[in-house]
């Protein structure tokens, strides 16, 4: 669906959990959909999830004992990403139903175990995410506050989960973000010089690991893809083109990817260009109301969707 949540670290995903997290927990419970078990996905549990996959690679042991990893995660923060579009309940029926899908014997139960685990720490980062918003504000640390972060959500995770759990399903994202905190350091340290802080940066990068290596190259790997496509864009290259210098770069699939979120994207300024200036003409006109702009947004787009408007607005 997009990067993968847990390889975002946690100082990210709580603040994606963010506003949707309280009105999720509350609403009402619905029965959902069972998703087809097309690759990709082209009758999505939401609209925002059309033409994607299910992040997360689950495995099992031959004696059916769940493998724990962080693509469990992966697969949980897929489906709640999903808040403010389907209730709570009713993304939690879809998980348990995936599960079942893709495991079997007592690995089914082990992961159902810990998704409903999982559930309660999210609501209990709820309202530590309260907390640190006030620590934020008067620290007015950035670094203070990513620590604070971290050592917040390590805290909470240790009531819910064992050390064995914790270190399985968040070692990897707990590593990225004491990278990442300890690169913010250097770099906000004003007494170190430019040399200096350059020399920090390179003892940083020799103590990843190989897989750390690659997780960090990623994001330079795609911003350099992407500036070759509007490149070739530029010379009039066509959509094949492109979806060959894609695929070349990346995989196959990724490409595929990539195609649909341009078309997402080309969808999505159509209907803003279309919406602005429908908005426009009701503002020129008398007597419109803000009744009368709220149809106007809810006949054009999803109330997830409406989340985005405000952007363009001004």
């Amino acid at each position: 669906m997009m990067p993968k949540a847990g390889k975002l670290g946690l100082l990210g995903l709580a603040a994606l959990f963010g506003t949707a997290i309280y009105a999720g927990w509350h609403q009402p419970a619905a029965q959902p959909p069972r998703a087809p078990e097309a690759t990709p996905n082209y009758f999505a549990f939401v609209p925002s999830m059309l033409g994607t996959r299910p992040d997360g690679q689950l495995s099992q042991s031959e004696v059916d004992q769940l493998v724990l990893s962080p693509e469990l995660v992966y697969l949980f923060d897929y489906y709640l990403a999903a808040l403010g579009e389907k209730p709570l309940q009713a993304i939690h029926s879809e998980i348990r139903h995936e599960l079942e899908r893709r495991l079997h014997g007592k690995a089914i139960q082990q992961a159902q175990r810990l998704l409903d685990v999982y559930i309660d720490y999210k609501r209990a980062l709820a309202g530590v995410e309260a907390q640190l918003a006030a620590s934020r504000t008067q620290s007015g640390d950035p670094v203070k506050a990513a620590r604070l972060r971290l050592q917040a959500l390590r805290q909470t995770r240790a009531a819910y989960f064992s050390p064995a759990e914790s270190a399985a399903l968040f070692g990897a994202s707990d590593a990225y973000d004491e990278d990442a905190i300890a690169r913010m350091a250097i770099s906000s340290d004003r007494k170190l010089s430019e040399a200096e802080k350059q020399q920090r940066w390179q003892a940083l990068d020799a103590a990843l690991t190989p897989e750390q290596r690659i997780e960090r190259a990623a994001p330079t790997r795609v911003l350099a893809l992407e500036q070759a496509v509007a490149q070739a864009r530029q010379r009039g290259a066509d959509d094949n083109e492109i979806y060959r210098l894609r695929a070349s770069t990346f995989t196959p699939a990724a490409a595929d990817r990539l195609a649909e979120l341009d078309k997402e994207e080309a969808d999505w300024q159509r209907r803003i260009s279309s919406y602005q200036a429908r908005r426009r003409a009701l503002l020129d006109s008398t007597g419109s109301t803000a009744e009368a702009l709220q149809q106007l947004r809810d006949a054009s787009f999803s109330p997830a969707e409406q989340l985005r408007l405000s952007a363009y607005e001004q």
